[in-house]
């Protein structure tokens, strides 16, 4: 498996260059900043380590990421405020992580990610289809209604298949924090809320008055679609 480095900072690169070869990966290192000219359509990273020192840079770069890519992206920067996380996170990463962090734990969660990308099953599960949405499983696509299918990131397909497989329930968000990304601590609410946010404008006509996904505040999130 492979992982691309993007870094601003040598040493933040050798550094996630030295746990990511403990994690057993590949590795190939990118422009910080690239553009899309520099993107090759016919390479697809198995995750992305992003370390940044502008925060708006390091969104502008997610961005232009996540247009061509779905693999779990991982982005980790010194001094980061809540609100810059949560930037972050609505940007496409998967996970941001505040350095100084240690190697074994930044290794682990490295790991916590790649077990979604490695899982053999998710072509096994059938079609679910609620409402005016239909997931497929077998190549990571929502559609609604009658429209085009949408391409899901694989956190996003598990959080969407999650929240469809429980239609009308409420999933506290530590379940579901231990259910998508897999770590057995209590989650980070703007982890859940960033992936949220970015399946929303996927598959919600107005995203500042979802029909599909519900927040339950102070609790956590359902999948009930409007009665048509």
């Amino acid at each position: 498996m492979q992982a691309w480095i993007l870094s601003s900072d040598s040493a933040m690169a050798d550094f996630l260059a030295y746990v990511a070869r403990k994690a057993g990966l590949r590795l190939r290192f990118r422009s910080a900043a690239p553009s899309l000219d520099e993107l090759e359509e016919n390479e697809h990273p198995d995750l992305i380590l992003l370390s940044l020192e502008e925060v708006h840079t390091a969104v502008s770069v997610i961005q232009i990421l996540r247009s061509s890519f779905q693999a779990p992206l991982l982005a980790i920067g010194e001094d980061l405020r809540d609100r810059d996380m949560a930037a972050l996170l609505r940007a496409g990463a998967d996970l941001v992580l505040r350095s100084p962090v240690d190697p074994n734990l930044l290794c682990a969660y490295i790991a916590a990610l790649l077990r979604r990308v490695r899982s053999p099953v998710a072509w096994a599960l059938p079609t679910l289809e609620i409402g005016r949405v239909r997931l497929n499983p077998a190549n990571h696509t929502v559609q609604r209604d009658e429209g085009p299918p949408v391409r899901l990131t694989p956190l996003e397909f598990r959080l969407l298949h999650l929240l469809m497989s429980y239609p009308g329930h409420v999933l506290p968000t530590e379940t579901i924090v231990d259910r998508v990304w897999g770590y057995g601590e209590a989650g980070s609410k703007e982890l859940v809320r960033g992936l949220v946010s970015r399946l929303r404008a996927k598959i919600e006509p107005d995203t500042a008055h979802p029909q599909f996904i519900h927040t339950v505040p102070g609790v956590g999130y359902l999948f009930e679609p409007p009665n048509d």
